[in-house]
């Protein structure tokens, strides 16, 4: 009789909603029933605090994920999860409420959303999977800047995923490493877990399991160049997309470098074993342990184990062992710095720093951003040089991509100042661009004005694009060149849309072009 009754209430329930709401709910996962809300305008159907691995408490700390448990009956999915354990900061200028997380934090964090604009589970729409940045020790799948509405409006299906952080995330011992043979990288071993579920489970929602485009930014963009190099993640995505995220100098520790800080990470603890650390609370474990002879907290990020990324992923795309999908990646015009000279900037100070920097090569870069006379020209030169450097790198790490890929590569420069506290002071800063690719302005409060609306219409079409068809192009938008297209060039996009050259003038992309040529065969095998 109960089971009569709930299967007519069902039925009157979804009667009940518009004819214009998107796919039918409840929608069945692989672990049971799950019905989540709709958009106010009933054309987006959305699905908050999905479990797609087991809540990695207990003895499943530092462990890779385990699948999540089943359920019975229809489960209620129309609220976010708590945030992966982490310093919950409300604001830190330039990034103020919108691009931060809020709310409770927890172990119990590995869930994602999803916004899908599909009328049924046949329609197999692309499928775009956001991972979040905030240097692998903050960040949440609920930042208000990630909804996932407009672009689900553009035809995608949106996935945003929390994953754990920080010495939840990556940390590193010995013990752990005999233990599982390997030991770090859980995080990344998260979002390994996310695209499992989503290949099994995302064409319920209307999703192409076969066409999964991951993308992040800053932190998020690193993990996706990881994903894009590991063997663990083949066949699980079709494209990436690297916000503030690729260069060729990147590398990263070893595990046996990052095993050492591990030991002291446990000693500072006074843990004795690994049921030690395991019993400790998560409070106890966020209290930071600084370096020997300094008061910098030891830190725990992602490391070459030899398993989920056997190299480093510069090295791996040499060895044409990578994942070999279309990428669209980009920095910021004031991804390292404000709008205006830093304050801290002078004459003597720049000289100083070129000369640690550039070495041999400091009185050529020297002639090329000069110091001059005044502070003020000393900061407008280290703008300008800085800028000129992240392009050139960027351009240099996609042409060795291009050596063994068989795929696209896209590149942009990001120029448009987000309105708001002190915008002269902070420019296009680092994260800047996010709500203009979710199209999410609404989320924020910031003053915007029309032109600020079109440039999101712009941004979001061209990233729809991309997630639909691996190149951003598209009917009505400037022309977005491919690096092969136009070499030397790098599409400019916000205020100005156009290729522009990758640095100022050919004399600057040989000095940075000859400088990381230099570096490179010191970075670490």
């Amino acid at each position: 009789m109960k089971r009569r009754l709930y299967n007519v209430f069902l039925a009157a329930t979804l009667a009940a909603l518009p004819s214009s709401a998107a796919i039918q709910q409840p929608v069945k996962v692989k672990t049971g029933l799950i019905a989540g809300a709709v958009s106010s305008d009933s054309s987006i159907a959305v699905f908050k605090g999905i479990p797609y691995a087991a809540p990695p408490v207990g003895d499943l700390r530092w462990r890779a994920p385990r699948p999540a448990a089943a359920w019975q009956g229809v489960r209620k999915t129309d609220q976010f999860s708590a945030s992966c354990v982490q310093n919950i900061v409300t604001e830190r200028k330039p990034w103020t409420f919108e691009f931060m997380a809020h709310g409770e934090i927890s172990e119990d964090c590995l869930y994602l959303n999803i916004w899908t604009p599909a009328k049924s589970a046949a329609e197999k729409r692309p499928v775009i999977l956001w991972m979040y940045g905030g240097g692998n020790v903050e960040g949440s799948a609920s930042v208000p800047v990630y909804d996932g509405e407009s672009l689900a409006k553009k035809g995608l299906v949106v996935v945003t995923i929390n994953y754990r952080l920080g010495v939840f995330g990556f940390f590193t011992h010995p013990a752990l490493t005999k233990e599982s043979d390997t030991s770090g990288n859980y995080g990344i071993l998260d979002q390994v877990a996310a695209l499992q579920w989503v290949r099994d489970n995302i064409a319920a929602f209307g999703g192409d399991p076969a066409r999964v485009t991951i993308a992040g930014q800053s932190a998020g963009a690193a993990d996706a160049h990881t994903l894009v190099a590991s063997p663990s993640a083949k066949g699980l995505f079709a494209g990436a997309i690297e916000e503030s995220g690729s260069n060729i100098a990147a590398t990263l520790r070893t595990l046996a470098e990052q095993e050492k800080d591990g030991v002291r990470f446990a000693e500072a603890k006074g843990a004795h074993s690994l049921a030690d650390l395991r019993a400790s609370s998560w409070k106890d474990l966020m209290t930071p342990v600084t370096v020997a002879g300094s008061d910098a907290p030891l830190r725990f990020a992602p490391v070459v184990d030899g398993h989920l990324l056997p190299a480093l992923p510069n090295e791996i795309f040499a060895q044409g062992k990578q994942n070999d999908v279309p990428e669209l990646t980009g920095l910021n015009k004031d991804d390292l710095g404000g709008g205006v000279p830093h304050p801290d900037t002078t004459v003597e100070a720049f000289t100083k720093s070129a000369s640690q920097r550039y070495g041999d090569m400091s009185g050529a870069f020297l002639k090329l951003y000069p110091a001059g006379s005044s502070n003020e020209q000393a900061g407008l030169s280290q703008n300008a040089s800085a800028r000129d450097q992240m392009r050139t790198s960027m351009y240099l790490w996609a042409l060795n991509r291009a050596k063994t890929a068989k795929t696209k590569a896209y590149t942009y420069y990001w120029d448009h100042t987000l309105p708001g506290p002190d915008a002269d002071k902070y420019g296009a800063f680092h994260t800047s661009e996010v709500p203009y690719v979710f199209n999410s302005l609404a989320k924020s409060d910031r003053p915007f004005t029309d032109a600020d609306h079109k440039i999101a219409e712009m941004m979001s079409s061209y990233w729809a694009n991309f997630v639909t068809t691996g190149d951003p192009n598209g009917k009505g938008l400037p022309h977005w060149p491919s690096v092969s297209e136009k070499p030397g060039m790098t599409m400019e996009v916000g205020d100005t849309n156009a290729p522009i050259r990758i640095a100022g003038d050919k004399a600057k992309e040989e000095f940075f072009t000859e400088f990381f040529s230099k570096q490179r065969p010191a970075q670490r095998p």
